[in-house]
């Protein structure tokens, strides 16, 4: 009773401890030590020029390099498998990021400071380029999902979206003492509104052409000069659209950030596969040519 009680504890704890802080901090001590190791090997060799990739040391740190980029890459087959402890999904991203972290000194040091216009600095350009995405995506999930708790409070997107879905009903039921001009321009938000878009749409939050929004304008004039039933019929199809334009700002900021929480993505896998072929070509033409 009392160990699966301390399992349960230890598990509860787990679930709440940031990717970042895992076990301690045991990835980011870990990467510490391998840069500390790398660069105390580096200056303490005695090979004249620097040691570069062509020494003994260059080798040694140009397989722990690549070792570690491919077994990095391999993170997107990982998360489909299930597991816990050590070799939680967790532990793997949090050795993900620090163990990246670590590759600008392994291969910076590897390189000898030596850059040139060829493939090798080609790779070493792209691998900073996978590392600074990375950041960014570190980033994202920290800071995002608080925000995007924060926009939706208590309401779920689906809630979301079947709340507009409400008011496009209640609109069409409203809309229907009106005259075809002004039934016209509510037919603009009930059948053109685009709540997200594409996503680079999405991701810039441009919606300043909303068929709601043009809806609400031309509506405007209408009830400034309607009487009666018509003005009591405007006013109530104005306050709904109001409402739905209420809606669709919080519905739209959810999937603005979602947009942005995927963003980084764009640029990371495919400078991943692009890292991971240039790093081929490199090792293959230092093999066949050096």
């Amino acid at each position: 009773m009392a160990v699966a009680r301390a399992q349960s504890q230890r598990r509860k704890t787990s679930t709440h401890e940031s990717f970042l802080r895992h076990g301690g901090f045991m990835f980011a001590k870990a990467s510490a030590v391998l840069c500390v190791a790398a660069i105390a090997a580096y200056f303490l060799q005695d090979a004249r020029p620097r040691p570069s990739g062509g020494t003994a040391l260059g080798y040694v740190l140009g397989i722990t390099g690549a070792g570690l980029i491919v077994w990095l890459s391999l993170l997107g087959l990982r998360k489909r498998a299930v597991s816990h402890g050590h070799y939680s999904l967790k532990a793997w991203v949090s050795a993900h990021v620090y163990l990246g972290l670590s590759l600008i000194v392994i291969a910076t040091l590897h390189t000898g400071f030596q850059f040139g216009w060829n493939v090798h600095t080609l790779a070493y350009g792209l691998m900073l380029l996978v590392i600074a995405s990375g950041g960014v995506g570190v980033w994202a999930y920290i800071a995002l999902p608080r925000s995007l708790s924060d926009n939706r409070g208590e309401v779920t997107r689906k809630q979301m979206l079947a709340q507009i879905h409400a008011l496009d009903e209640q609109i069409h039921e409203a809309a229907q003492p009106l005259r075809r001009a002004e039934a016209d321009i509510v037919r603009l938000s009930l059948e053109e509104t685009d709540i997200g878009g594409g996503f680079w749409r999405r991701l810039f939050a441009r919606y300043g052409d909303c068929a709601n929004g043009r809806a609400l304008a031309r509506l405007g004039p209408a009830l400034g000069t309607a009487t009666g039933q018509e003005a009591e019929a405007l006013r109530k199809v104005t306050d709904l659209l109001q409402r739905k334009a209420d809606a669709l700002a919080l519905a739209r900021r959810q999937i603005h950030i979602t947009a942005l929480l995927e963003a980084w993505l764009f640029v990371h896998v495919p400078a991943t596969f692009a890292l991971l072929a240039a790093l081929t070509v490199h090792i293959v033409s230092v093999f066949l040519y050096w």
